[in-house]
């Protein structure tokens, strides 16, 4: 019995890694946009009530313009000066407005879902996609920081109420570690600031979540594993480094972020 109760359970597993909404994710972080979009507008049309099929549309859109120009460059996140002195950046109209309409579409739907079950899983989490995902595109695409922080609390509020639910959503623990770590890497009189004003800034609480979804997230996996080899970067930790960025050059083969940024380790 308990080796029959294991193979069902293996074939569960089995059946949720063979979804169209986890093969968009895939060829997403492959940088194959045009494949990831057919793959969630599949994913849409089959369930039509379901606010990750919308969402998860934008997030290739964000991933698209990270590409585009550049943004997931580790130097960026690795280095200060990298920071301060990037070139102005110019979003594309078409992807902001294709964006937006994908991210409003999740959230009509997310918020019916609630209003019937406010404590729906795929309904939080989806949430909590997208509004990371509009932060991601204030801070990183925008450059609009300050606006971005408003909804970043928002994201991280709506995070712990999921996990006070659903302890075991561990993508859920992205959106704690990235204000969490990111926030910590700004200079202390700012930092006291940003707490003045609700946020959290603790590092190693940042590392700790970033970790959890790491290990054992589902969506957000190959994203924290990402943040993490930032992580390692900027604490001269070069053998973690190396060791993640190899994991995701070998995951995601047609990406060739990980393999250059793997050759500057050399």
């Amino acid at each position: 019995m308990l080796r029959f109760a294991l193979f069902l359970v293996s074939l569960h597993c089995l059946a949720a890694e063979g979804t169209a909404l986890d093969a968009g994710y895939r060829q997403m972080y492959d940088l194959r946009f045009a494949e990831a979009h057919e793959s969630f507008h599949q994913w849409e049309q089959l369930h039509p009530d379901d606010p990750m099929g919308p969402v998860s549309d934008a997030a290739a859109y964000l991933f698209a313009e990270f590409d585009r120009l550049h943004i997931l460059q580790s130097e960026f996140f690795a280095t200060d000066e990298g920071f301060l002195h990037m070139r102005r950046i110019e979003p594309d109209p078409i992807v902001r407005s294709r964006f937006e309409s994908a991210l409003a579409r999740g959230r009509s739907l997310a918020d019916a879902a609630l209003q019937r079950s406010p404590s729906e899983e795929n309904a939080l989490l989806a949430t909590v996609l997208r509004t990371g995902l509009h932060v991601d595109y204030l801070a990183l695409v925008e450059r609009r920081y300050l606006a971005s922080l408003t909804e970043l609390k928002q994201g991280r509020d709506i995070a712990q109420q999921l996990l006070a639910a659903h302890p075991d959503c561990y993508d859920a623990y992205l959106a704690i570690g990235v204000e969490n770590y990111m926030l910590s890497l700004k200079p202390a009189p700012l930092r006291w600031l940003l707490r003045l004003g609700g946020a959290e800034t603790d590092k190693d609480v940042g590392i700790a979540n970033l970790r959890l979804t790491a290990e054992k997230g589902h969506y957000l996996m190959p994203y924290a594993r990402l943040l993490l080899a930032v992580a390692a970067l900027r604490d001269n930790n070069r053998p973690k480094a190396r060791q993640t960025l190899t994991w995701l050059a070998q995951a995601y083969p047609r990406n060739p972020l990980y393999r250059e940024e793997l050759a500057r380790l050399q």
